[in-house]
C-alpha cells in the first residue's frame, strides 16, 4: 500500500505540473511557508504515503521482535528465546529515530510541512512504545 501511495503521490505531482507551485503574491516569507494549493495536495498525499510506510516499518519490527525477543502478554507465546537478539530492541529504536529525523529533514527541505509533522510524530512515538517493551534481556 505504501508503494501504491507513492505512485499516487507521483501522479498528483504529474497532474499538477501546469499549476503554480509557489505563491506569486505576498511577502517572501509567507510565500515560502505557505505553498500553493497544488503543492499542498502533493504534500498531503506524500504525508499519507509516509504514514503507510511508517506503519509498515513498525509492524515489521513487531513481527520480527515477537519471534523470541519481546515478552509482552498481548503478543502470545513468544517461542524460543533468540540469543542473537540482545541488541534488537536498541537497534530498532535507533533505526526508527534515525529514519524519523532523516525523512523529516528531507520533507523540510522540500517544504512538505504535513509530511514533516507526520514523520516527527509517528516514528518517535513508535520508538518510545517499542522501547517500553519487556524483553528476555531486561
Amino acid at each position: 500500500m505504501a508503494l501504491a501511495g507513492l505512485g499516487y503521490a507521483c501522479s498528483v505531482l504529474w497532474r499538477s505540473r501546469g499549476q503554480e507551485w509557489a505563491r506569486i503574491h505576498g511577502h517572501p516569507l509567507v510565500r515560502l511557508l505557505l505553498p500553493a494549493p497544488a503543492y499542498l495536495r502533493f504534500d498531503r498525499t506524500l504525508a499519507a504515503t509516509a504514514l503507510l510506510a511508517d506503519v509498515w516499518l513498525v509492524s515489521g519490527v513487531l513481527v520480527l521482535g515477537a519471534d523470541g525477543i519481546f515478552t509482552e502478554e498481548w503478543m502470545g507465546y513468544p517461542g524460543m528465546m533468540d540469543p542473537g537478539g540482545q541488541g534488537y530492541q536498541v537497534g530498532v529504536v535507533d533505526l526508527l529515530r534515525t529514519t524519523a529525523w532523516w525523512s523529516a529533514s528531507a520533507a523540510i527541505l522540500g517544504r512538505c510541512w504535513t509530511t514533516t509533522v507526520v514523520q516527527l510524530t509517528v516514528l518517535p512515538l513508535s520508538a518510545l512504545w517499542i522501547a517500553s517493551f519487556d524483553t528476555y534481556y531486561t
